[in-house]
C-alpha cells in the first residue's frame, strides 16, 4: 500500500485529523502512523487506537500487515 493511500484512509475515517505515515521496512506493508485529533479527547488509548484501526478497515488485514499507532489529542 502506498503511504499516502493509508494517510487518506485515516483522514477520511477521522475527519480533521493530522496524520503522518512512515513505511517502517520499505515493503509497503509495515507502517508507523501518528494521528493527532480532537476526536480522541476523553477516550482511552485503546479506544483511540480502535478508531484508527476502524479507519483503516479491511486494508489492515489485506494490504497492511503491521501498524504501529501513536495517537495524541492536539493539547498533548
Amino acid at each position: 500500500m502506498d503511504p499516502e493511500q493509508l494517510k487518506s484512509l485515516i483522514e477520511t475515517g477521522i475527519p480533521g485529523a493530522e496524520v503522518s505515515v512512515r513505511d517502517l521496512t520499505g515493503t509497503r506493508d509495515h507502517f508507523g502512523v501518528q494521528v493527532i485529533s480532537s476526536a480522541f479527547g476523553g477516550k482511552s488509548l485503546v479506544e483511540q487506537h480502535q478508531m484508527v484501526y476502524r479507519a483503516v478497515g479491511q486494508k489492515l488485514t489485506n494490504a497492511v500487515h503491521a501498524l504501529q499507532v501513536h495517537t495524541l489529542v492536539p493539547e498533548e
